[in-house]
């Protein structure tokens, strides 16, 4: 896979009617529709970039993997699942972990940029960055981990 840097301008990048639309069974209220455009994949597939949009309604979404995101233009009303309700508008960030829910309250319209990420088990999580930190140190940063794994195979025979 290709490791070309990505830049685009999501204000006014081109979407495409959403494959995965919101579920029938979200929505509360209007007909929201989206459309999405994904810009990036990272080589392990873990983490994606993604340019969204949705017209006016009120839904629940439950974020199935961690969610940042970057609000382009447009509003939306965020409602918690304890009732609390905070405004996204142009420029605000919000972070969406693996497996909570809210509703989502869109007054008209809401471009925003999304980094989704693969939310793993946290000793798998711990182990990656105990690897990282010993390539650091050894002087492989930015080598995988698993080239941790072939030094570690081959020190005895140096």
């Amino acid at each position: 896979m290709s490791k070309s840097i990505e830049i685009v301008t999501p204000a006014t990048v081109e979407l495409e009617a959403n494959a995965e639309p919101i579920p029938v069974n979200w929505v509360l209220s209007g007909e929201p529709k989206a459309r999405s455009k994904l810009l990036a994949r990272s080589h392990d597939w873990t983490s994606s970039l993604v340019v969204w949009e949705c017209t006016a309604g009120r839904f629940r979404w439950h974020f199935s993997q961690d969610e940042v995101i970057i609000v382009v233009s447009g509003e939306t009303f965020v409602i918690d699942e304890k009732g609390g309700e905070r405004r996204l508008g142009p420029g605000d960030v919000g972070f969406f972990p693996a497996g909570s829910s809210c509703t989502f309250l869109v007054t008209d319209r809401i471009r925003k940029v999304a980094v989704l990420k693969e939310s793993m088990w946290r000793p798998i999580g711990f182990g990656l960055k105990v690897c990282k930190k010993i390539l650091r140190i050894i002087g492989l940063a930015g080598e995988s981990p698993l080239m941790l794994t072939a030094v570690l195979m081959l020190w005895p025979l140096q």
